[in-house]
């Protein structure tokens, strides 16, 4: 099949760990290496945001990224990127009538806006992952949403006319039926990970203290301050939080000054290691020479670090929200907390430290699950028979879209 990835903001050869660079990012990455890697011809489109890289690549994973102008060639928050949707939905739309395709996947929901105004008369079906919801950030942050007011609209609007809804874990498939979707037109494709990148090993230090991590974007839906305040009742214990600004910016991110401060404040600033962002391919020894992986968002529609944690052998404990009620198993493969419960972090962590049979146990189940259900082969073949079904779909009426 020739397939179109759409990903307005996440650009698949972005550096990963600033604001608006994350599981995005990783997930369309893998997703176009492996559907290469099975044959298909893959482009990935996203808006060119700076003048210093090339608007047409082909990447060594066998894929094709072009960079679209539409609106300013410079980094812009994508929660200002809606007044460029038109322009980059038009601009999309020239591609695919110079080069049709078989089916355009659209990741977040303003790349569905600009995927949907780009196959306008084509014939061609979209296809739509959200990888978060408005509904879902509104109810969560309330004042404190910087997404377009506009948003939860769209994404009502994007449930009634793409084709099919790829859902990453069954929490979504909820919010997606409130928003309209009727569940024939969903399927849930869990996000993967590289089981051959992400592996068990022992810690380099292992005579070291305690070591947990906390990876990904700094913000503070994240819990990195609850991690630093249920540190505090940890006394032998140290924290790695790697994400944000490279090493030698990290300084200059106030976001990073608050976190000093906050671990100032309760005396385990000593305890407290910022790294920064790190080069994806640092990430396995970092969680390797971890203990425990921590994952405590207040709220997550996925969560891809647990599922790294897992592929490495490392027990995850972590907040029972969005896809991790999927992907962790209390009691197998970690635990769960309550989100904002620093008081309840400590105590099962401490638990778990304090038992190194039960890590051990914890971290063989995990890395035992994520291979059996998480590994990348697997969610790109899932992946590929829905667009082949969607596809057949949109062509014959009459057949049956897999769910």
């Amino acid at each position: 099949m020739k397939i179109a990835l759409v990903s307005e903001h996440a650009d698949p050869l972005a550096a990963l760990g600033g604001a608006d660079a994350g599981g995005q990012n990783v997930h369309v990455a893998a997703l176009a290496a492996g559907l290469a890697r099975r044959g298909h011809e893959v482009t990935v489109y996203t808006r060119r945001d700076t003048t210093g890289a090339p608007t047409t690549l082909r990447c060594e994973d066998g894929y094709v990224v072009r960079r679209v102008t539409a609106g300013p060639p410079t980094e812009v928050p994508k929660d200002d990127l809606l007044q460029y949707m038109p322009d980059f939905g038009d601009r999309l739309g020239e591609h695919l009538r110079a080069d049709p395709v078989d089916l355009v996947h659209a990741h977040f929901w303003m790349s569905g806006i600009a995927s949907l105004r780009a196959a306008r008369g084509t014939g061609i079906p979209v296809v739509q992952t959200f990888h978060a919801l408005g509904s879902v950030k509104r109810r969560e942050q309330g004042s404190a949403d910087t997404s377009p007011p506009s948003r939860i609209d769209h994404e009502r609007r994007l449930c009634r006319d793409v084709d099919h809804v790829v859902a990453t874990c069954s929490d979504e498939i909820a919010e997606l039926r409130a928003l309209g979707l009727s569940p024939p037109r969903a399927s849930i494709i869990p996000c993967g990970v590289d089981t051959d990148l992400f592996r068990p090993d022992e810690r380099r230090d292992p005579e070291g203290p305690p070591r947990l991590l906390v990876i990904g974007r700094l913000v503070t839906r994240k819990g990195i301050g609850n991690t630093i305040e249920a540190l505090a009742q940890l006394p032998d214990v140290e924290l790695v939080i790697a994400g944000g600004p490279r090493a030698d910016a990290l300084d200059a991110d106030p976001t990073v000054a608050r976190l000093r401060s906050l671990a100032s404040r309760l005396g385990v600033e000593d305890r407290v290691r910022l790294v920064g962002g790190v080069a994806r391919a640092e990430v396995p020894a970092l969680i390797r020479d971890s203990d425990v992986v921590v994952a405590v968002p207040w709220y997550e529609p996925f969560g891809i670090v647990p599922l790294e944690g897992m592929a490495c052998g490392r027990p995850v404990v972590g907040t029972a929200v969005g896809g991790l009620l999927d992907t962790v198993v209390p009691g197998e493969t970690g635990e769960f907390v309550p989100p904002r419960r620093p008081d309840r972090l400590a105590c099962t962590l401490r638990a778990l430290l304090d038992d190194p049979g039960r890590r051990a146990a914890y971290g063989r189940a995990a890395r035992q699950r994520a291979v059996r259900l998480y590994d990348w082969r697997h969610v790109v073949q899932q992946t590929e028979n829905v667009y082949r079904a969607v596809a057949g779909a949109f062509v014959r009426p009459t057949t049956e879209v897999i769910r």
